[in-house]
């Protein structure tokens, strides 16, 4: 782990004295207080925001994005790669860290209609900021430049090759981060950005600002974000209130609202069947990590 502090830069060991779960352990964004007789981690400092996901895989642990953020760049191509569902994931991670949230499209070229597809991201919350950039031009990409200010921390996320690094270097006026080409026959991107890494702006992009580039993911489970669920999906929350019964499951009970209001055409139910999902993810998700803090706790209580 690489960090940097008033004299200079240093490598520690990420692990810290005591184990505990992963939101106690450091991640890219990180305030630390480091021993400088031992170079171990004493804390973590109180953090303003904290990305993190469901790790991929069986177990399910979870695995940090970044700390510390304060603008979320949630970058998608103007190509196979754009996905309205996969956008409002990371929504509602925004609406659940607060953090603010700002959609980049990247390869215009790549589509007939990119302005249709930037409506469409406009329709998903109410005054997302969408902005269609060429990550390769400076003039286009300055139009970011206002949420990389001093002592600001963006983060980019989204899946591989759609331009994420490629807009880092550009911010940043440098070629220092391998970019690599996407795949024509499916349009995916290669997975170049391997770590999470912070990078510090100077000049005309920001000085004083940090981009961190995260690697590509191609899956974004859900997991204790009820609230931002509810938020991103507000629309759908707000007509499921007017159901005759609390415990109603939108499918054949009388009175159900959902069900009325996408019979009248009031609601998409595309996106009604999304949110469902999600809801249905979080809850089980968010109870597997419950159940792992328990037995975490209790077998701390026994040592």
């Amino acid at each position: 782990m690489t960090v940097l502090g008033e004299e200079g830069e240093d490598s520690l060991s990420s692990r810290m004295p005591v184990r505990g779960a992963a939101e106690d352990r450091p991640t890219v964004g990180d305030w630390l207080l480091v021993d400088p007789d031992t170079r171990s981690i004493v804390r973590i400092l109180t953090r303003t925001s904290l990305f993190k996901r469901p790790a991929p895989g069986d177990d399910r642990r979870t695995q940090l994005i970044a700390a510390n953020v304060d603008t979320l760049f949630i970058v998608a191509s103007c190509n196979q790669d754009f996905n309205v569902a996969r956008l409002e994931r990371y929504l509602v991670l925004t609406r659940e860290v607060g953090v603010r949230p700002v959609v980049i499209l990247t390869k215009a070229d790549l589509s007939t209609a990119p302005e249709r597809l930037a409506d469409a991201a406009r329709a998903l919350q109410s005054g997302l900021r969408v902005e269609l950039i060429d990550a390769r031009d400076p003039e286009s990409a300055a139009r970011l430049t206002e949420f990389c200010g001093p002592g600001e921390t963006v983060a980019l996320v989204g899946s591989s090759g759609v331009g994420k690094s490629t807009l880092v270097n550009t911010l940043r006026g440098s070629d220092r981060i391998a970019t690599q080409s996407v795949r024509e026959d499916d349009g995916k991107g290669r997975h170049t950005t391997t770590v999470r890494e912070m990078h510090r702006l100077t000049g005309d992009a920001g000085e004083g600002g940090w981009l961190v580039d995260t690697p590509g993911m191609r899956e974004l489970q859900m997991s204790e974000v009820a609230t931002g669920v509810a938020e991103v999906f507000d629309d759908v929350t707000d007509v499921a209130l007017e159901c005759r019964f609390t415990n109603c499951t939108h499918g054949d009970e009388p009175g159900c609202a959902i069900r009325t209001a996408i019979a009248t055409g009031d609601l998409d139910p595309a996106r009604v069947d999304r949110w469902r999902k999600l809801a249905i993810e979080d809850v089980a998700n968010s109870d597997a990590v419950a159940t792992r803090r328990a037995r975490f706790d209790k077998g701390a209580r026994k040592r």
